[in-house]
């Protein structure tokens, strides 16, 4: 029962888990980053709806402008103050240093805020301090993002951060339900002015659970600050050498207007609704604005994390990017010319309508706008698409927050003059409404850009198309099929076009039917043929027709025999007849064969018997084209009885075509008594491609085969990989299970093979595969298996460094062997160096599982060169990336350290004890299963000419082993340390299938059978 319950509370947990998209190693990193950005976010949106509340009641929204102007260099100016610290700081004492200094003046900010009488130049303290508190919000606002991404970005790589950012991100939507809920009861316990020291005890707790987290997770920042001024200088060259040109330049310069729009629009409803908001104030004062501010910030707290949770991902998938982006504009311009009607018509207040408004821009701002944000940079390419990231983010923003704000003091101004002066209420409301008469133009100038990104939008796409750059999930699924028609349709160039529907099929395979069936009288013969191949992977009987009006036509043999396959299996009741013409001799073998082929999957037994007679005659023809294009029909006729026949000749045709066309056959018709010819295939340079291909067919009903041919250790090393590449292309779940299995369990060279294999699977299903059943801690442990491995090769090679073995030679033997001892030590030497070399590179294969590729690869070809400059740069690269559990003994072992350094650092994974060279021999063969065959041969080669004694147990095992070479190495340690064994062993040697094994056993039976015993 209790084992029950264990089961059942984790399934539970496996099922929340699965619901939020989280792994179970990644939930106690997210909670504690939600808990930091949630109780951040509480104390600064306390903060904020206080400052207003004060700044209002006490200054008016009349001096707000001057924020907007201030806040645009505060911001930047803090900008270069982070930057700055990560230079003489560690990155995870500058992300918690950044936190406690965002705390520290909400502490001193309430001293100032009693000060009204006390003046300055003319300005009351009082004044200052709550001007400088709204800019510090402003500015704390900037800096809490950015930590949290940073920190974030740090403990979570490339492939984690995709789940878990969107939870961390939505604290800053949980804080504002949080903290507007909880504002009035806040103010009634400790007052207004207050409320600063609450912030920044909030802030200041925010910062000691960043501390805990980053010492926890200490691994997973760089030890050192992290930018060198060299570094920065080629940092800043090679971004600068980077133009924004042609189409590119074209989709930059709105997709920026578009960011610029809505701050300038944000920044203007935000400025209305307060000036509104002081005029409503009932003189309760600050209190109430800021009870009243909690209030409506709760409500839209609710409905923003509603929506980002369970509305933002789904409308974009429904009703594309860019559809999604101009919803907000829309929504403001549309109800920024309500609010403009009913208040002229005295129906509803200019309040009501600025509410509306500002809640409307605060709820799609950080949730619609946040998710089609990141799709819109994708079809910049990656070299500058973080500049251009930056360029708006961290200058464009701010300056049009900054440009607002004089905007705002001129129209104020202008106002001012122009509006007759009257009421002071009505005159407020008219100089609103000329507000929102300039909003909503800018939401219509906002919407036109919309538009206009989306047409260079469309334009990128096929571009990146054709280079090969964008990613199936990077891009608005009714934007690209809108680029493949455009693109299609006018005059261009063929490869382009291809790409497209190459791209196009990665996307949405079931559906390209829906672009492609419409424009096939179109194409030229080679896209009728692509699109067709694509369009039979989904076969749809909606696009019948079209296919049908092309089939009427004159086409290629090859366009035609595609048609004809595509009607037969969509149509409901084919006409069989209409395919008898087809099988006249003169007709095409392509054309010929596929008709032949298809009426023998539905035809009766005549028109059977006369499409097998077609396919006899073509499988015995002459010409090898016949032949070959009736073994292909074979593939597609399911009816084979009387030509199985045919199928042992074929296999022995002189023509290689009809061999691999045959292999094809034998994979789509599923026979089995044949199979054996498919793994046969392998083995041959000429046949592999086309037996790999067939076998890959076959799915899962091929992985019992593969299996057992990748796991044959008496098969050669390249017909093994085929199996291991085989299942890789299969990529079935079941595939994949198999593939991780053996990850785990073999070594050397099949461990790199199944590591490429699953990293080159498309869509990183291989990756997601490996995460999925092992994850990170899986990994972590592969990690740590090779630096332990690589801590006996250091063993080895420093315990054999001295090792000479001309003492131990009689003249007799070095007269034979005519080489100095030492030379089979140093080959050993060079073959264990060897090993290292292959376990370092497992370990970067490993971590591009866990590490963008570009990233380890960049630091794989710096720590290779040799160089100590780019070495460097390679060790900065990972100390700045990865962030496992051993990443010091990691970076101190590609370090340019003696081997006796590396070995201490690895102190953590293996103690070392020196030992002697021929002890330290005998251990390295009790790891002889993760030897390489050679390393493993010079062990015995060293081990006969030092005169050294090894086990019972290791040369009887390794007289056994695979490779020839191997055992030739044992025979000749045997010949000199046991000759009575050896002339034991030697008859059970003699049918050794290695050529030069057996030579050597006849040559030794010759020896002691002329001498005896010796």
């Amino acid at each position: 029962m209790e084992n029950f319950q264990i089961s059942g509370s984790a399934g539970v947990r496996q099922g929340v888990l699965r619901s939020l998209n989280l792994r179970s190693e990644e939930v106690e990193r997210t909670v504690l980053m939600f808990l930091v950005y949630t109780l951040t976010s509480v104390g600064l949106i306390w903060l904020e709806l206080s400052t207003v509340g004060l700044f209002l009641d006490e200054f008016g929204a009349d001096k707000m402008p001057w924020i907007y102007i201030a806040s645009a260099f505060i911001g930047s100016g803090l900008g270069f103050v982070y930057s700055w610290l990560q230079k003489i700081l560690p990155l995870r004492r500058t992300v918690v240093v950044v936190l406690a200094m965002m705390s520290i003046p909400l502490f001193l900010f309430r001293f100032g805020i009693g000060y009204e009488n006390t003046k300055i130049a003319g300005v009351s303290i009082a004044f200052i301090t709550i001007f400088l508190m709204w800019l510090w919000v402003e500015a704390c606002y900037v800096l809490n993002d950015l930590n949290t991404s940073i920190t974030s970005n740090q403990l979570f790589n490339i492939r984690e951060i995709k789940r878990t950012y969107p939870l961390v991100s939505s604290g800053y939507l949980v804080a504002g339900v949080v903290s507007g809920f909880s504002l009035p009861v806040l103010l009634y316990v400790v007052g207004l002015k207050n409320v600063t020291l609450i912030s920044g005890l909030m802030v200041a707790t925010g910062s000691v659970l960043l501390y805990y987290l980053t010492e926890k997770y200490s691994q997973a920042f760089p030890e050192t600050a992290r930018w060198t001024d060299d570094d920065e200088d080629d940092d800043q060259e090679e971004f600068t050498a980077r133009k924004v040109t042609g189409p590119l330049q074209k989709y930059a310069v709105p997709l920026v207007s578009f960011f610029i729009l809505a701050e300038v629009v944000y920044v203007l409803v935000d400025f209305q609704f307060y000036s509104q908001l002081e005029y409503q104030n009932p003189g309760d004062g600050a209190s109430w604005i800021a009870s009243f501010l909690g209030i409506y910030e709760g409500i839209q707290g609710l409905f923003q994390v509603a929506t980002q949770w369970f509305a933002s991902s789904r409308l974009v998938e429904r009703i594309g990017v860019f559809v999604t982006a101009m919803i907000l504009p829309a929504g403001i311009a549309i109800l920024g010319v309500l609010t403009i009607g009913a208040s002229l018509g005295q129906l509803v207040s200019v309040f009501i309508g600025l509410i509306l408004l500002r809640f409307l821009d605060e709820l799609l701002h950080y949730t619609l706008l946040e998710t089609v944000s990141p799709v819109l940079f994708q079809p910049i390419p990656d070299n500058i698409r973080s500049g251009i990231q930056t360029l708006v983010n961290g200058v464009g923003e701010p300056l049009s927050c900054g440009a607002t704000g004089v905007g705002i003091l001129i129209m104020l101004w202008v106002t001012g003059k122009i509006l007759p002066q009257q009421d002071e209420n009505v005159f407020h409301d008219q100089q609103s409404l000329i507000f929102i008469g300039a909003i909503v133009i800018l939401a219509l100038l906002w919407v036109f850009v919309v538009w206009l990104i989306r047409s260079q939008y469309v334009g990128l796409l096929v571009k990146s198309a054709e280079r090969g750059r964008l990613g199936v999930t990077d891009v608005d699924l009714k934007a690209l099929k809108r680029a493949v028609v455009e693109t299609l349709q006018k005059p261009g160039g063929e490869d382009e076009k291809r790409s497209c529907i190459e791209l196009l099929t990665q996307i949405d395979p079931k559906n390209v039917g829906e672009v492609l069936a419409p424009l096939l009288d179109s194409l030229s013969p080679g896209l009728q043929r692509q699109s067709l191949e694509t369009m039979l992977q989904h076969p749809n009987p909606a696009y019948l027709e079209s296919v049908r009006v092309l089939s009427q036509q004159s086409l290629p043999p090859e366009v035609l025999a595609l048609a004809l396959r595509y009607i037969w299996l969509t149509e409901a009741e084919p006409n069989i007849e209409s395919l008898r013409p087809y099988l006249q001799p003169t007709v095409d073998p392509v054309v010929r064969g596929t008709a032949a082929a298809l009426i023998m999957r539905r035809g009766d037994r005549q028109q059977k018997a006369e499409a097998t007679n077609t396919l006899r005659q073509m499988l015995t023809h002459k010409q090898e084209r016949e032949r070959v294009m009736g073994t292909r029909a074979l593939g597609e006729a399911d009816y084979l009885q009387g030509l199985r026949l045919h199928i042992p000749n074929l296999l022995q045709d002189e023509s290689l075509r009809v061999r691999c066309a045959l292999l094809d056959v034998i994979s789509s018709t599923h026979s089995e008594e044949y199979y054996p010819s498919l793994l046969r295939g392998l083995g041959y340079k000429s046949t592999r491609e086309a037996a790999l291909q067939a076998i890959v067919k076959l799915h899962n009903d091929a992985i019992p085969l593969l299996v057992y041919l990748a796991e044959d250790i008496h098969k050669p090393d390249l017909v093994r990989l085929q199996a291991w590449t085989a299942l890789g292309q299969i990529g079935t779940p079941e595939a994949i299970d198999i593939l991780v299995s053996n990850l785990m369990t073999t070594w050397g060279t099949t461990r790199r093979n199944i590591l490429r294999i699953l990293l080159k699977m498309p869509s990183e299903a291989g990756i997601e595969g490996v995460l999925d059943r092992i994850g990170r801690s899986g990994l972590e442990t592969l990690i740590e298996q090779e630096l332990m491995f690589i801590g006996q090769i250091y063993a080895g090679l420093v315990d054999l460094s001295g090792v000479t073995t001309y003492g131990n030679f009689s003249e007799r033997d070095a007269n034979s062997t005519g080489a100095p001892g030492n030379d089979t030590a140093q080959l050993l030497q060079r073959a264990l160096a060897g090993l290292e070399a292959d376990a370092r590179d497992r370990c970067f294969l490993l971590m591009k599982f866990l590490y963008p590729l570009d990233t380890v690869q960049a630091a794989a070809f710096n720590i290779a060169s040799g160089q100590p400059s780019l070495v460097a740069r390679g060790l900065e690269i990972l100390d700045n990336t990865v962030d496992i559990a051993r990443k010091r003994s990691l970076i101190n072992l590609l370090d340019q350290n003696s081997q006796r350094e590396k070995l201490s650092n690895l102190s953590e994974l293996m103690v070392y004890k020196p030992l002697a060279p021929s002890d330290r021999l005998r251990r390295l063969l009790e790891l002889r299963h993760f030897l390489s065959d050679w390393a493993l041969s010079c062990c015995f080669h060293l081990a006969r000419e030092a005169r050294w004694s090894l086990t019972a147990q290791q040369t009887l095992v390794c007289l056994q082993h695979p490779t020839g070479f191997v055992r030739e190495a044992v025979l000749a340690y045997l010949k000199i340390a046991s000759p009575r064994a050896l002339v034991e062993l030697l008859p059970r040697l003699q049918n050794d299938p290695d050529n030069l094994v057996s030579a050597q056993v006849e040559e030794m039976m010759a020896e002691f059978g002329a001498g005896g015993k010796r």
